[in-house]
């Protein structure tokens, strides 16, 4: 049976420093995790114009935000492979991300927990796993977090290499689990106010993902600020 600590572990040998108490989630290392893992697949899924894209209406000023990504002209966009071991898509009650959720609802949060974990156990790549993992502790543990969405942030990029410079709508549904465990890396380096790093995660996601159906337009201006997350979240 896989724990918390068994899956760090794991994670502690794609690290440089297989010491428990001194990794941190920045040492991560693409070389290594290529030793351990296969890639996710990318479905090229055409060309994104930023003509077609909407960016309000026609008297409305463009956000300073999308101006470079329009002027960066078309772009590749690909759907990235999902992994969910057991679930059969014929049967929606089949799917063990949405009876983990349920049971996170229900206030059982250890059984919720077992079933992500017993996903990550069966292919680590189960990216969804990671991200509903961190948004379990989120609330109360950000440093608890952060070790699970950038696990499933590191492993999608494996997918990516270093100069990807194409697209991941949130349109497409498979590559939600992705732009999720991106969106609570984000967050959680906010929290912990490493806002450079914050600030470069949420502008990717922009690029990535410039429809921003999860609102990182609304929050990069305040992380570019300094401003603290509890600053905010007293407003």
């Amino acid at each position: 049976m896989l724990t918390i600590n068994n899956k760090r572990l794991i994670i502690l040998h794609l690290m440089h420093d297989r010491n428990l108490t001194s990794a941190t989630p920045h040492t991560l290392r693409p070389d290594l995790m290529r030793s351990y893992l296969v890639p996710l697949k990318l479905e090229d899924q055409g060309l994104w114009r930023p003509e077609e894209q909407y960016w309000g209406e026609g008297d409305e000023q463009i956000e300073e935000w999308a101006r470079p990504i329009i002027a960066r002209g078309p772009r590749q966009s690909f759907e990235m492979e999902q992994v969910v071991p057991g679930q059969d898509p014929e049967v929606f009650d089949s799917d063990p991300i949405c009876e983990s959720n349920h049971l996170k609802d229900a206030g059982d949060f250890l059984a919720a927990t077992q079933i992500l974990m017993e996903l990550c156990q069966a292919d680590l790549r189960c990216l969804d796993a990671h991200a509903h993992l961190g948004n379990l502790v989120f609330d109360c543990s950000p440093e608890e977090a952060i070790r699970h969405y950038q696990a499933g942030v590191r492993i999608g990029e494996l997918s990516l290499g270093p100069d990807f410079d194409g697209l991941l709508p949130w349109g497409h549904i498979d590559n939600r689990p992705f732009l999720r465990c991106m969106h609570g890396f984000g967050l959680c380096l906010w929290r912990l106010e490493r806002f450079e790093e914050a600030e470069r995660v949420l502008e990717r996601m922009l690029w990535l993902n410039p429809s921003d159906n999860q609102g990182m337009r609304f929050l990069v201006d305040d992380v570019r600020a300094r401003t603290l997350w509890a600053d905010r979240e007293a407003e």
